[in-house]
C-alpha cells in the first residue's frame, strides 16, 4: 500500500471515531499530571486533543508541565519497581506543541487559525517521527490558566466551554491529574457510548493506585431518602453488572460526558466546588432521560482518594450533602433525608470532639449552616 493511501485509511479511521476532549485539572499537582499525560498521550485512541487547566497554582505546576512537553523535565514518578511504572515509561517524543490561553481567551473559543497552523504542522512532524514513541493526539496539546482556585467544578466549566465553542467534539473527559490510564481505556468507553445513544454520562473501572489490583468503584447508587451514595464494587471474577447495567452516578476522577448531554443539561454546579459535582449533573442527566453506564474492561488507577477527618473535606461534605438534597429530592425524600443528615452530622460532630479535634468538630458545623443557608 501507498503512502498516500496509508494516510488516507488513517483520515477515515479518524473521522469514524469521534472527538474526544480530555480534560485535566492542575492545582500544584505537576508531578503527577506529568505522569498522567505520559499515560494519555500513549492511549490508542485515534481522535482525542489534551487540554490541561491550571487552577491558579502557586508551585509553578504550568511551567513545570510546559517544560515537560518541551522534553525538559522528566517523569519523576513513580518508582521503576512500581507495577503501573510501564503506563508512563519510557516517555514519548518530545516536543509536543502546545497553545497558551488565559481563562477569557478560552471561554470564547481560542484562537482557531492558530490551532488549525499548529495542528497541520504537528501533523506533518509525527508522520515524520511514525517508527518512534509518537504521542498518539494528531492536535497540539491545549494550556488554559484560570489564574484562581475555581475549585473542581469552576476548574473543569472553564475546559468545557471552551469545548462547547467548538463544533467539532462529541465527548468531553474530565480526568483527574493524579490518575494514569490503560492504553484502551478510551476505546473501551466511547464504543460504548456508541452502542447505546440514550447514554449521557460513562464512567471506566477506578482501581486504587497503590494497590493497583484493587477495586476502587465501577459506578454508584444513590439513596434520595438517606442522602447516602455507595459505589459499586465487585470480586475480580464475579462482576455484579453486565453490558446493559445503568448506574445512578460515576466518579468525578473518570467521567466522560457526551457533548449532546452538557448542552441539554449544563454544566457542573459551580457553588459545591469540592465534592457532590459529579452526582449532581449525573442527576440532571437521569431527569432528563440520559441513562448514566459504566464500561468494564475500561481501567483507570486513581491515587488521592479523599480521607474523612480533614476540616476542609468534611465542611464540603457536610455543607454539599445538604446543597444536593435540596436540588435533588423531591419535598418527602428531602424530609426523610433531614432525619438521618441531622442524627449522622450530630454522631460525627460529637465524635470529633471527644477524639480532641475540635477544628473538624468546628468545619462540620460551618458546614451545617452553610448547607441550611443556601
Amino acid at each position: 500500500m501507498r503512502t498516500e493511501e496509508i494516510i488516507e485509511v488513517k483520515k477515515k479511521s479518524i473521522q469514524k471515531w469521534p472527538k474526544v476532549a480530555i480534560i485535566i485539572l492542575n492545582w500544584n499537582g505537576w508531578k503527577d499530571t506529568i505522569e498522567c499525560l505520559e499515560s494519555v498521550f500513549r492511549n490508542t485512541y485515534p481522535n482525542y486533543q489534551v487540554i490541561v487547566i491550571d487552577n491558579g497554582s502557586t508551585d509553578g505546576s504550568l511551567e513545570k508541565i510546559k517544560n515537560w512537553a518541551d522534553g525538559k523535565q522528566e517523569v519523576l514518578t513513580p518508582d521503576p519497581s512500581h507495577p503501573l511504572y510501564h503506563l508512563s515509561h519510557p516517555s514519548v517524543k518530545k516536543p509536543i506543541p502546545y497553545i497558551y490561553y488565559n481563562r477569557e481567551e478560552a471561554e470564547k473559543s481560542g484562537n482557531f487559525i492558530l490551532e488549525e497552523k499548529v495542528t497541520k504542522e504537528w501533523q506533518k512532524q509525527r508522520k515524520a517521527n511514525i517508527k518512534e514513541l509518537t504521542p498518539t493526539s494528531t492536535y497540539p496539546l491545549i494550556f488554559i490558566q484560570t489564574s484562581e482556585n475555581l475549585g473542581y467544578a469552576g476548574g473543569n466549566n472553564v475546559g468545557i466551554r471552551y469545548v462547547l465553542k467548538k463544533d467539532n467534539y462529541n465527548f468531553v473527559w474530565i480526568l483527574n491529574n493524579d490518575t494514569v490510564i490503560k492504553e484502551n481505556a478510551l476505546v473501551e468507553i466511547v464504543k460504548r457510548a456508541k452502542d447505546n445513544k440514550k447514554i449521557g454520562i460513562l464512567g471506566p473501572e477506578i482501581y486504587f493506585y497503590e494497590k493497583s489490583e484493587i477495586l476502587h468503584s465501577c459506578g454508584a447508587k444513590m439513596n434520595l431518602w438517606t442522602g447516602r451514595g455507595k459505589f459499586i464494587k465487585y470480586k475480580k471474577n464475579n462482576r455484579i453488572y453486565n453490558k446493559n447495567c445503568t448506574i445512578d452516578w460515576v466518579s468525578g476522577a473518570a467521567i466522560i460526558l457526551k457533548v449532546e448531554m452538557l448542552e441539554r443539561v449544563g454544566l457542573f454546579f459551580e457553588d459545591f466546588f469540592l465534592t457532590y459535582e459529579e452526582t449532581d449533573l449525573c442527576c440532571r442527566a437521569r431527569r432528563a432521560s440520559f441513562k448514566i453506564n459504566t464500561t468494564p474492561f475500561a481501567r483507570i488507577w486513581h491515587k488521592g482518594m479523599l480521607s474523612r477527618g480533614d476540616p476542609v473535606l468534611e465542611y464540603y461534605l457536610t455543607r454539599n450533602r445538604l446543597i444536593f438534597m435540596k436540588r435533588n429530592a423531591n419535598i418527602i425524600q428531602y424530609f426523610s433525608f433531614l432525619c438521618f443528615y441531622f442524627i449522622g452530622t450530630l454522631k460525627r460532630f460529637l465524635l470529633f470532639i471527644i477524639q480532641g479535634k475540635n477544628k473538624v468538630a468546628k468545619a462540620i458545623l460551618k458546614g451545617v449552616f452553610s448547607g441550611i443557608s443556601k
